[in-house]
């Protein structure tokens, strides 16, 4: 459940399926699971099991939260890499899927340069479920001193110091969940997401506590107020939201050029960008030692002239520009383990009908 800045991946935590911040995002059938599964019992399951039933799965959860906070980093760290290196050599869907993306980023890589890639890609994509384990309890001091992002960050402060809100919207990488926290601490005030509604219920109850214990506002995909409405409401009101929207299956998305293909994004975040006259700022995010690094990019301002839907499908594609050129630095943290590109989607799901209205899913 990984979802925007909140989080993510998880990416949902805000966001969207795994344990990740706020998303504008896709669908599918359910959140999936590091490795490729999804969480309603399917067979490629987060830990490296034939299947995890929906009670398993919170259970798995629950432990996790339980018990990597108790162990040794050094250990935690061990064990993790462990795991992604046991899914990584099963080349279940969810790795398979990972490198055929990887592939778009790099495209003149050998096959034994793009093992090696989706290797790093899974461990990079375990750490962030470690670390959001640990995350909880991880010391202020730590998240102060270790995360550093290079660019806008102060321009994005003082928009919201000035009472406009901004739009932080970002791609499946790094640890978004430690990066929401990280910039609460420099004074950007309460960070909003949107979070898919998992099943069982209480395993969305874990991740909603996750987040909220951050000081991340989480709101429900469905089952309450529009996600989107929630959202245009805190922008107008100044304040900071992050939505992760490199990928979209709902049929509400917008077809874009990426790593010169095309591929399915999220429309929301440009979307509530136009119609709330909000700061869009593309966020990426890596690891780098043990370390956490980030970079927010300028705003990409309103265009002038066209309609609504002329409007958002552009600033998306510059979105996914943005994004091309960060995540080409750091392949290895893109955690796309889901389909995003057009020549990988089932053709029932294309084209989308095209409306001027725009709807925040989660991944």
């Amino acid at each position: 459940m990984r979802n925007g800045c909140a989080t993510g991946a998880p990416t949902s935590a805000t966001g969207s399926g795994t344990p990740r911040g706020a998303a504008v995002q896709a669908g599918g059938t359910g959140p999936r699971l590091p490795g490729g599964g999804r969480l309603a019992g399917v067979a490629e399951g987060w830990w490296p099991v034939l299947a995890l039933t929906q009670r398993a799965a919170s259970a798995a959860y629950r432990l996790g939260w339980l018990v990597v906070r108790r162990v040794p980093e050094s250990w935690a760290r061990w064990v993790f890499r462990q795991i992604a290196d046991i899914l990584w050599r099963r080349q279940g869907k969810g790795v398979q899927q990972l490198e055929a993306n990887l592939r778009r980023v790099v495209p003149g890589a050998t096959g034994m340069q793009l093992r090696e890639l989706s290797r790093a890609g899974m461990r990079s994509y375990l750490r962030y479920f470690m670390e959001a384990f640990r995350l909880p309890v991880m010391p202020r001091e730590r998240i102060v001193s270790g995360m550093y992002v290079a660019g806008q960050e102060q321009t994005a402060l003082t928009h919201l110091r000035a009472g406009r809100g901004v739009i932080f919207a970002l791609p499946h990488s790094g640890n978004i969940d430690l990066a929401a926290a990280w910039i609460m601490t420099r004074g950007a005030g309460p960070v909003s997401t949107v979070a898919e509604r998992l099943k069982p219920e209480s395993l969305f109850e874990q991740f909603v506590a996750f987040r909220e214990g951050l000081g991340i506002e989480v709101v429900p995909h469905t089952g309450g107020p529009s996600p989107f409405g929630v959202m245009a409401q805190r922008l107008r009101a100044g304040r900071l939201i992050c939505l992760i929207a490199d990928r979209d299956l709902s049929r509400a998305g917008v077809e874009v050029e990426l790593f010169g293909e095309q591929a399915r994004v999220a429309a929301g975040p440009a979307a509530l960008a136009v119609q709330t006259g909000a700061a869009l700022m593309p966020v990426t995010l890596w690891f780098e030692g043990k370390e956490w690094r980030g970079h927010t990019n300028p705003e990409i301002p309103v265009p002038q002239a066209g309609s609504p839907a002329q409007k958002v499908a552009a600033m998306t594609q510059q979105l996914a520009a943005v994004w091309a050129a960060d995540i080409a630095q750091h392949p290895e943290d893109w955690h796309m383990l889901q389909k995003v590109f057009a020549a990988d989607l089932d053709p029932a799901r294309l084209p989308a009908p095209q409306s001027g209205r725009r709807r925040i899913t989660p991944q």
